[in-house]
């Protein structure tokens, strides 16, 4: 493909349609409300390998949608500011490690996914209260923000270290 936009779009249009299969076809419901999900995984090694603008859209877009296919569209605006959050979070971080590609995607994942946690703490403290907020924050956002940190950065050691990753014209460990 000799369009560099349009290359750019459809690799952020498959890691939105991505995000949004891991979001809603792979969750379990958490026993205090909402769901755990693979989501995550998928937006931050979006992040990792696309640029930060489209990996942000894309996560955003991807996970806003999962909200709405799946009932739960008052959190769905949240969601993709949140979102878009995460993946420049996590964009940054790892951009940030010209040398250390691989410790920079651990600092953007871990990071990445504390804004997401924080995020959604503040959006259900507004919602539910502190309370409500807290039980959501412990039972189901930081274990999902863990599983999902780790599972992205083992797809990102993996795709790297096969030479994928310079393909979708984000950051490699290879990068002169």
């Amino acid at each position: 493909m000799r369009n560099p936009t349009l290359r750019r779009l459809v690799q952020a249009a498959l890691f939105a349609a991505l995000t949004c299969a891991a979001t809603a076809l792979l969750h379990i419901p958490s026993p205090i409300g909402g769901y755990f999900n693979l989501g995550d995984a998928v937006i931050l090694l979006g992040a990792f390998l696309l640029t930060p603008l489209w990996g942000a859209a894309a996560s955003g877009i991807g996970a806003a949608l999962a909200d709405v296919l799946l009932g739960f569209v008052l959190y769905a605006p949240a969601t993709f500011v949140i979102k878009c959050l995460t993946a420049l979070t996590a964009a940054a971080l790892l951009r940030s490690q010209k040398t250390r590609r691989m410790r920079g995607a651990a600092l953007g994942a871990v990071v990445g996914e504390l804004v997401m946690a924080a995020g959604y703490f503040l959006y259900e403290w507004a919602l539910y209260g502190f309370a409500g907020s807290a039980e959501a924050l412990l039972a189901t956002n930081l274990p999902q923000a863990g599983v999902c940190a780790a599972a992205a950065i083992l797809l990102y050691v993996v795709l790297d270290r096969a030479h994928v990753s310079y393909k979708f014209g984000g950051v490699s460990s290879h990068d002169g």
